[in-house]
């Protein structure tokens, strides 16, 4: 889903995750938000990618709603993108210019009983072993396979390929500017 709107606007969701990495990145601010748009008012899971130059500079989010509602869960896992993802060095000022935004809010998570109802094209997949969880949202370059998915979601949780786990999918409205 494309997020530009006809005056080439982008949607409020991305446009709120672009302002919290700016205004985070350069003064160490969070910025208000005046929940402009019907979706900042619920509760949900949401992840915040961002690339630069079409490669992956961070993604951070949250499986099930952690905040009190879409708007600060954004502007959490939007700081959390840009600063503390393990993968790479914390954004700096001078990459503002060059980066891209995605906003998906998940649905919550249902089980599933078998691998054939899942889609990586359509279903985001959470694989749970005990304690640990991995997730991987859906619709991914490169990754084209349900055994891709569980393969690395299990890398993310540390779950060995031998033990056994529970299955879970979600889907996904992605808002983009890229």
């Amino acid at each position: 889903m494309s997020s530009l709107g006809s005056s080439g606007e982008l949607h409020p969701l991305v446009a709120l995750a672009k302002a919290t990495v700016e205004s985070y990145v350069i003064g160490g601010e969070v910025p208000d938000t005046d929940h402009s748009c019907p979706e900042m008012e619920e509760r949900a899971g949401v992840f915040v990618s961002i690339k630069k130059s079409g490669a992956l500079r961070g993604c951070i989010g949250t499986f099930e709603p952690a905040e009190a509602n879409v708007a600060r869960e954004i502007i959490v896992n939007a700081i959390s993108s840009a600063s503390q993802d393990p993968r790479f060095p914390p954004v700096s000022p001078s990459e503002l210019g060059e980066l891209s935004y995605n906003v998906d809010i998940l649905t919550p998570p249902e089980p599933v009983q078998r691998e054939t109802h899942l889609d990586p094209r359509r279903f985001g997949v959470i694989v749970e072993s005990g304690r640990r969880r991995g997730l991987l949202l859906p619709d991914l370059d490169g990754i084209d396979t349900v055994e891709e998915q569980i393969n690395i979601c299990r890398q993310k949780a540390g779950i060995l390929p031998h033990e056994t786990v529970r299955l879970y999918r979600f889907e996904v409205k992605r808002y983009s500017s890229m």
